[in-house]
């Protein structure tokens, strides 16, 4: 992945000493994935080009942590050829010096803006051009954004989330680094890390004097926090101060699904499910970072919580939040790493088990293993289910046509087709199934997430 920042200032070799490195030099950084380089492709004096190109390493990539919650996602991805934030990190160790502002030689030219260029080969924009102008031109950039196509052989697989991307302004270099430091990974709407309280204040240091005014700046905060509802509320309540409250414009509308607001509702309905149940002994079935987990440690009716998770990063996020749970409540979750495609003798005999968000993520062979592996042998007396509605995907104007909510996502149902699995599942191995509305519903599409209580009908809970 390939960063170039231009400048036709004169002389414009004066970039070598705003970025504080030797024109004459290529300069390695060793990287926790790999290696850093920086290189001046031309230098003169009407015109100066400087190169940032991160060169990863799969294998050490793939041994990391922060992968998305998918069996291949650490080996199949396209983190080694897009910007990231993986990128963000490169920027702030190699060109540190210039974020901060800093220029021994020539302080002068710190604070004076001068044309410049950023360019970026591809980067990954998860709501497409629109939120590429409405996130920089706010900041004063002007933007060229070229789109790529899926594969050139293949028209009607269309375009691809990746995009060639130039955006100019006349400002100082450590404006320009620190913009990019913080959109590149809300473009991507992906971290490569683990994303904690730290990261609000990483946000505040680099977004003081900007993002308080940026129209955008909530769905700034949301992408870059990794739509971690408190992290959001913290770093929005900081970030505008309560008095200034009633002069904030309305909040946007989020460009993809996973909103604050849905993912609450839905949570909150799976709870509300399994509560009236009258569950105690409750199995989450792909509980990723523990977010049910949490709510559903609040409510004294549930004395036995075991977490189930295929991949391990989740679940050390979800240890970690657990760990800060009392002691009391901490004894009453358990977190297994597992398979959700395979027999499991420690998934038998509970009252209830949510699967919330997970079949989606699912190719249609392990479909069936996973309702042989649920339905059949775990058999629990409830089932409480949400997958996304497709139809209501036309709800988001940023969101292609076809597409779908999640990269990882194999398919996504309409109300139709997910009435039709689940009612083939309850018929097979013996459940009744009743179906409910989770979020706004409209009146022609429905709600934007689909939720299914099946109730065993040979005597289980509920």
């Amino acid at each position: 992945m390939l960063l170039t920042l231009s400048t036709t200032h004169r002389p414009a070799s004066d970039l070598g000493y705003l970025l504080h490195k030797h024109p004459d030099r290529f300069q390695t950084f060793p990287q926790s994935y790999g290696a850093a380089h920086v290189f001046y492709p031309e230098l003169g004096d009407d015109r100066a080009s400087a190169c940032l190109l991160l060169e990863v390493d799969p294998v050490v990539l793939s041994r990391g942590k922060g992968h998305a919650n998918a069996p291949l996602a650490p080996y199949v991805n396209d983190r080694p050829y897009v910007a990231s934030s993986l990128m963000s990190v490169a920027i702030a160790d190699v060109f540190g010096s210039a974020m901060q502002g800093k220029c021994k030689d020539r302080p002068e030219l710190v604070t004076t803006p001068i044309p410049l260029e950023a360019s970026l080969d591809v980067l990954p924009v998860r709501g497409g051009e629109s939120l590429l102008r409405l996130m920089f031109e706010p900041l004063g950039y002007e933007v060229e954004a070229r789109r790529h196509v899926l594969d050139e052989r293949f028209a009607d697989w269309g375009d691809s989330p990746y995009f060639s991307v130039a955006v100019r302004k006349t400002t100082t270099v450590a404006e320009l680094l620190t913009h990019l430091y913080v959109l590149i990974p809300v473009f991507d709407n992906q971290k490569h890390y683990y994303v904690g309280e730290d990261e609000i204040e990483k946000l505040l240091a680099k977004g003081e004097g900007w993002l308080a005014s940026h129209p955008q700046r909530e769905e700034i905060a949301r992408r870059y926090l990794r739509r971690q509802a408190s992290l959001v509320r913290e770093a929005l309540g900081r970030l505008v101060p309560e008095e200034a409250e009633e002069e904030r414009p309305p909040v946007p509308e989020p460009v993809l699904e996973e909103t604050l607001s849905l993912n609450e509702q839905r949570l909150g309905a799976v709870l509300a499910a399994l509560h009236a149940s009258g569950a105690r002994r409750v199995l989450d079935l792909g509980c990723g970072e523990g977010k049910l987990l949490r709510d559903l440690v609040r409510d004294k009716q549930f004395e036995e919580i075991v977490g189930v998770d295929v991949a391990v990063r989740p679940l050390e996020i979800a240890r970690e939040r657990i760990d800060r749970l009392s002691a009391t409540q901490a004894r009453r979750v358990t977190l297994l790493h597992g398979s959700l495609m395979y027999r499991d003798k420690r998934f038998a005999g509970f009252d209830a088990a949510a699967v919330v968000e997970v079949v989606e993520h699912l190719d249609p062979p392990r479909l069936t293993a996973f309702e042989r592996c649920l339905f059949e042998f775990a058999r629990p007396g409830v089932v409480v289910l949400t997958t996304p509605n497709r139809e209501y995907n036309v709800k988001w104007p940023t969101l292609p046509a076809g597409k779908f909510r999640h990269g990882d996502h194999r398919f996504e149902w309409t109300r139709a087709e997910f009435a039709s699995w689940a009612e083939g599942v309850g018929s097979k191995f013996g459940y009744a199934v009743t179906f409910l509305p989770v979020g706004p519903v409209d009146e022609v599409v429905g709600p934007p997430t689909q939720m299914g209580v099946f109730r065993r009908v040979d005597g289980g809970a509920g």
